[in-house]
């Protein structure tokens, strides 16, 4: 972690996503800039957002509310996937990744990004182009530093192979550990920091999210199989023995899940996204908790990809991303 300090200090970022996007109705602009400023009060150093977000609004908001402290995070933003007429479109062509880079910087109102991603792999652009397209940004001074997105370790290898890679952010959480069958030995290999993005499962481990259908119409989790009226009871019975053990570890639910994924690898940066200032607290705290080698065993047989009900994704979502599946 050593090599990447912006990301390693502290070891926990904020996903500014869901105060613009995928959780129903986005959050009122003065709430929201609100939530940042005190998420920078206590201590986020770590700011993730992306082009797709709010088709922008996203990017927006971050730099409205954080332009006046620039200096003092790590910003981080993503190309390649946007809203287009209305619809989500996948594009990693060179010409777009820098037309978009160019529209983040002025919403983000700064010179540079710190660290920006390939969203989503484009399956019709060779990997290589993709990733020179952000080496040259880097050249340029525009970013700092190039990330990828929801893909395979094969990907990852032949991108790093064209432009060293920084940091790979894939969702990552006690109930989705496809990074574990590829991508986290190729990061250690590669000295790539892995960013985990929804690492406390969608609220799922939050425990919050008692009965789907109470969920917005908005809301994403609704197209999410994992989540439907079928499967989400089951899950939730998986829930009892973990909160069992957060108690008597002395932690909330939440604090548990993230330091599950920093106990599991020194070179993870988890980056929670919620829309409470409280749970952006509870969040932050949570990395004051260490977790012993037979506490981490046991959350890994409590809720792992053997146990859980439903897919990730629909076979529409998964069609969208690179990263490795089990059999």
């Amino acid at each position: 972690m050593s090599k990447h300090p912006h990301l390693a200090n502290p070891n926990i970022g904020l996903g500014c996503m869901n105060l613009s996007h995928a959780y129903g109705s986005p959050v009122a602009e003065e709430q929201a800039i609100k939530a940042l400023h005190q998420a920078f009060e206590m201590g986020y150093r770590h700011f993730d957002t992306a082009t797709l977000y709010g088709g922008g609004n996203n990017e927006l908001l971050v730099g409205k509310a954080l332009k006046d402290r620039r200096d003092e995070f790590f910003l981080a933003s993503k190309c390649g996937m946007a809203m287009v007429d209305g619809k989500k479109e996948i594009n990693g062509r060179p010409e777009n990744i820098r037309k978009q880079c160019e529209d983040s910087l002025k919403r983000l109102q700064t010179d540079h990004i710190d660290l920006y991603y390939l969203h989503r792999l484009d399956f019709n652009v060779p990997i290589e182009e993709s990733a020179g397209a952000l080496g040259d940004l880097v050249k340029e001074g525009k970013i700092g530093a190039v990330g990828l997105s929801e893909v395979s370790a094969e990907t990852l290898t032949r991108a790093h192979n064209e432009f060293p890679i920084t940091a790979i952010q894939s969702e990552y959480s006690l109930w989705t550990r496809n990074p574990e069958i590829a991508v986290l030995e190729a990061c250690r290999k590669l000295g790539v920091t892995f960013v985990a993005f929804s690492p406390l499962a969608r609220g799922f481990l939050t425990g919050t999210l008692k009965d789907v259908a109470d969920l917005e119409a908005k809301d994403i989790r609704n197209n999410m199989p994992r989540f439907n009226a079928e499967h989400y009871p089951n899950n939730l019975a998986l829930l009892n023995d973990y909160f069992a053990l957060a108690k008597d570890i002395g932690c909330t639910p939440s604090q548990l899940a993230l330091a599950w994924l920093t106990a599991k690898d020194k070179n993870i940066v988890p980056i929670p996204g919620t829309r409470s200032v409280n749970h952006m607290r509870d969040n932050f705290e949570s990395a004051q908790l260490k977790l012993d080698a037979k506490q981490v065993s046991l959350l890994d047989e409590m809720i792992n990809q053997n146990n859980v009900h439903g897919t990730r994704y629909t076979a529409a979502q998964q069609a969208e991303i690179d990263t490795e599946e089990f059999a």
